[in-house]
């Protein structure tokens, strides 16, 4: 298979080969780098959004939120739960994004060539997401359970992981996993489908290809693309992320999942599945925008190949 190159000082350095092991460990690293800083960094988000999901009430709006977590316990309040969102959500992205790029490449290229891409896009990335779940659920469970509980669950990622798992197994780890397939599957879908096709109308609606504009410009339209696509996926996946941070927070001993989803939507109602929507779209913009500037950023500058 041939590869491509790119002139640099006046000769051709050879990139790494398309669709190659290197090319997937490239893209899967990609993703780490693109996922778990990120979510970190909207950790102060993260923590008011999911306290009010739980308990609408319990901050007037999220400015008194900051002030009141920071008066009392500092910076380090305010970033309350960073580890297991940093851990889950690197593992998160290296098997989104490397698998995105493998299944796209085995339902596109292989199986179904003649497929329409967009539905290449949806099924590329619902395949992905449903095995990157299963690296993040854990420390989803560990993460919303220290913050949503007042006086925390546990203190630090360990704490946390070591007080589930004594009490109720490896299976207490994963209680939320399908209502995180529900929340991230429909999310990934709108979020990779979106993007591909937002930067493909983008490029089109501006007449060249992409390969003829500079750097920074393809970093602006991928940045753009990423914010819009962040927005649809916040939407979409909202009430299932209410219901996550619900049930991890309060399942009740021996309920099935259907039971506690139950439970807990004739608690807090259709209304309910919205709460915090507002500051969701904020931080899933934001965070979508950047994970693909990131990403893409990365992919060239290691693989010297446009996306």
């Amino acid at each position: 298979m041939a590869t491509k190159q790119l002139p640099v000082g006046g000769k051709s350095k050879p990139s790494i080969e398309l669709y190659s092991p290197t090319y997937f460990a490239a893209c899967t690293i990609g993703g780490v780098i693109a996922c778990g800083p990120t979510h970190s960094s909207v950790t102060p988000l993260d923590l008011v959004k999911c306290r009010r999901q739980v308990d609408p009430n319990i901050y007037s709006s999220n400015i008194s939120a900051w002030r009141s977590i920071y008066s009392k316990e500092g910076l380090r309040g305010v970033f309350f739960g960073w580890s297991p969102t940093f851990v889950g959500y690197s593992f998160q992205g290296a098997g989104k994004y490397g698998f995105y790029e493998v299944f796209k490449y085995l339902y596109g290229d292989k199986l179904f060539p003649n497929t329409p891409k967009t539905i290449v896009y949806l099924g590329a990335s619902a395949s992905a997401e449903f095995l990157a779940d299963m690296a993040l659920c854990p420390f989803e469970a560990i993460k919303v359970r220290m913050q949503t509980t007042l006086p925390p669950y546990a203190s630090t990622m360990r704490e946390g992981w070591t007080k589930i798992t004594s009490k109720e197994g490896t299976a207490g780890l994963y209680k939320g996993l399908q209502p995180l397939w529900g929340r991230q599957i429909p999310y990934t879908m709108v979020k990779f489908a979106t993007f591909e096709t937002t930067v493909n109308y983008i490029y089109a609606t501006l007449g060249k290809p992409k390969e003829s504009y500079n750097a920074l410009q393809q970093t602006g339209v991928s940045f753009l693309g990423g914010y819009i696509a962040g927005i649809g996926c916040a939407v979409i996946s909202h009430p299932a992320d209410v219901m996550v941070s619900k049930l991890n927070a309060d399942r009740k001993p021996g309920e099935s999942g259907g039971q506690a989803m139950s439970r807990i939507y004739g608690n807090i109602g259709f209304k309910g599945l919205w709460n915090g929507l507002p500051v969701r779209i904020a931080m899933i913009g934001t965070l979508t925008a950047f994970q693909w500037l990131i990403y893409d950023t990365f992919k060239a500058l290691t693989s010297q190949l446009s996306t």
